[in-house]
């Protein structure tokens, strides 16, 4: 081989090492890094945008923080109800946002004398952690939360409510061995398999020339290798399937972020006292704005027939 070609094959092979490399750095950065909310951010609704400033300047409000399992020190803004209530809601907001998304449920929850706990999960608000966890590792933090609220009140009686990610953190977190204080959950929008949902995404990209599956199989395995974890165990339909928590499964029929059939896919999986309800004209998480009648209608029905 003479040194021209062997030059050449080098520069080659060099120019697709450095390609791969800037490729697997923009999918760990698209997927796994954390985006932070800003007031500069848009809501898609005024009334999201008052439910923060509600969470914001509630006069009650508590900055609440525990540590992770692997010691991470997690954020959450804790809104006592008015009178001595041993029911706690714990509300879980998904990607690219943090504790203060939630505020527009915390207010009707607090209407309904239910003390509301916000938690920012890691990476996001003013939790630690450096990647997003999509509700694998999110499902031990919310359960250090479940605790921190039973040794405050060994009587209390939980809802856990999550919209997107918070919903798959939620469901997650079902699949536990949970304490019997946890009387019921709510899953707004929630993915059924995080390996499918990426593929999905992807899918919807401008400019997506490489097969799904390729690009799937790149991001699986530099989140493994940076963030400890394989997208193949974020599988919420089969937490789902062991759980035992009362579970209301909601989606709107216009959602074009995460589809509706995984709604109903996850619906049929569960082995759990269950009900479930399609917000019509509603897109991502915007049932509560879309049709708030139906929306808490709903939530106060299934909640009738808990022990919550």
């Amino acid at each position: 081989m003479s040194k021209k070609n062997s030059v050449l094959k080098f520069g080659i092979f060099s120019a697709f090492l450095g390609g791969a490399y800037a490729l697997t750095n923009y999918i760990y950065k698209l997927t796994s890094v954390p985006v932070q909310h800003t007031d500069e951010s848009p809501d898609y609704d005024k009334a999201i945008t008052a439910g923060r400033m509600f969470v914001r300047n509630h006069k009650d409000k508590q900055d609440m923080y525990i540590n992770s399992i692997d010691q991470l020190k997690l954020h959450a803004a804790y809104i006592p109800a008015s009178s001595n209530s041993h029911r706690y809601v714990i509300l879980v907001h998904g990607i690219k946002d943090n504790h203060e998304y939630n505020g527009i449920y915390a207010q009707y929850y607090l209407s309904l004398d239910v003390n509301c706990l916000l938690p920012d999960l890691r990476g996001f608000g003013k939790s630690e952690g450096k990647y997003v966890g999509y509700g694998l590792d999110d499902r031990l933090d919310l359960m250090e939360w479940i605790y921190w609220i039973i040794k405050r009140d060994p009587e209390a009686s939980i809802l856990l409510h999550g919209m997107s990610m918070g919903a798959a953190t939620v469901l997650m977190t079902t699949g536990e061995h949970l304490p019997e204080n946890v009387k019921a959950a709510i899953s707004d929008s929630a993915y059924s398999n995080l390996r499918k949902q990426f593929a999905k995404t992807y899918k919807t990209m401008k400019g997506s020339i490489l097969p799904a599956s390729v690009v799937v199989a790149l991001a699986r395995f530099i989140i493994y290798l940076r963030s400890g974890f394989d997208i193949n165990d974020v599988r919420p339909i089969d937490a789902v399937s062991k759980s035992k928590t009362p579970t209301l499964f909601i989606h709107g029929d216009e959602d074009e972020v995460i589809d509706p059939q995984m709604c109903s896919r996850l619906y049929e999986a569960a082995k759990c006292d269950k009900q479930y309800c399609m917000i019509l004209g509603s897109g991502h998480i915007h049932g509560i704005v879309t049709d708030p009648v139906n929306y808490w209608g709903k939530i106060r029905s299934f909640l009738s027939k808990t022990d919550f």
